[in-house]
């Protein structure tokens, strides 16, 4: 089944077009999936600005088309890609932890061909089933949205098990989802705090049942009331230092956006306070079930932060409007849904 397709080509300096793409055969253990739906995600700024001989998109939901020998994922399956191609066998991974693996053999949409195109073979490993009663524009939330977000709350939940508030800075996609999975984890009536620049994003913040807080110009926040946890989804330097301002006593700070740095006075920042800082990155692919139950529960809730689709032909315009700052998840569509 080795095919040629046309793919979106990302040449740099905010240009996308469209070339002549070689497809191989799935190899033993692998799938080819078709594509249906792939997110944009901050994380693919780089390759919009600087290019990439890579086809982007590390989101990705779509159909096995084909499966490879030494698989038993059926052709028509439904499901999602999970980003890391992870080993299976280091020591990261038999503890079950494959955000960290030690031998990863790809990140999809990084180092291998990924979700912004027709097709992508993947192993079977890093594929994960849904049911077809989701569209493939909400399976796609399985990902960053509630995966990284929900193995940030999960990291919070280790260190401070009376968890009764969060700040979160920054109400962009992976902000948004923090909002969405502490709802979702903690109950309705929990209170979160969130701040951003941008009016739209604050408001659909509150839509979602968050407070947003008062920004000042510099992006730090004016006086927030103390948290049990923060998260920073920003990278930015001064959102970190007003997540960190924002904690009470025993506040734990959950650093998710990959970025600029974070200041520490470690005597009245941490150890008077007994506060915690941790990083999160991603999440394990075990974590996917619980959180596909938690989608199909929540389904027309979590889907409100997709604010924007639009099929693979107008890609060029959807990244323009995704990096204009304003949006919620904006989803590439493509080949109808499954």
């Amino acid at each position: 089944m080795a095919m040629t397709v046309t793919a979106p080509r990302f040449a740099g300096e905010g240009k996308i077009s469209f070339a002549e793409r070689a497809v191989r055969d799935p190899g033993p253990g692998e799938l080819l999936v078709k594509v249906h739906a792939n997110a944009i995600c901050g994380s693919d700024r780089e390759q919009y600005r600087q290019g990439s001989d890579i086809v982007p998109g590390h989101e990705a939901a779509g159909v096995v088309a084909a499966a490879g020998a030494e698989t038993t994922v059926p052709e028509g399956t439904a499901g999602v890609v999970f980003l890391m191609d992870y080993c299976g066998a280091c020591r990261g991974c038999t503890l079950g932890f494959t955000n960290q693996c030690l031998a990863k053999r790809a990140d999809m949409g990084f180092t291998r061909d990924g979700g912004y195109g027709p097709y992508e073979v993947v192993h079977e490993s890093n594929f994960f089933p849904v049911s077809k009663a989701l569209s493939a524009p909400e399976a796609t939330l399985l990902l960053d949205v509630m995966g990284t977000s929900g193995h940030a709350v999960g990291r919070a939940q280790l260190v401070r098990p009376d968890i009764e508030s969060a700040y979160i800075a920054g109400a962009g996609p992976i902000g948004l989802g923090l909002l969405a999975m502490c709802k979702v984890i903690f109950g309705p009536d929990f209170p979160v705090r969130i701040s951003d620049l941008s009016e739209r994003r604050l408001e659909l913040a509150r839509s979602l049942g968050g407070e947003p807080a008062e920004a000042a110009g510099d992006g730090a926040v004016r006086a927030p009331p103390p948290s049990d946890i923060a998260f920073d989804s920003t990278g930015n330097h001064m959102a970190r230092q007003a997540a960190l301002t924002a904690l009470g006593q025993r506040g734990v700070l959950v650093c998710v956006g990959h970025g600029q740095t974070l200041t520490l006075d470690v005597s009245p920042d941490l150890i008077a306070a007994e506060r915690a800082v941790l990083g999160s990155e991603y999440f394990r692919y075990a974590e996917l079930p619980r959180n596909l139950d938690r989608l199909l529960d929540n389904r027309d809730y979590l889907a409100r932060i997709i604010t924007h689709r639009s099929d693979v032909a107008e890609i060029s315009g959807a990244f323009e409007t995704f990096f204009a700052g304003d949006t919620g998840k904006v989803v590439i569509t493509q080949g109808g849904d499954w």
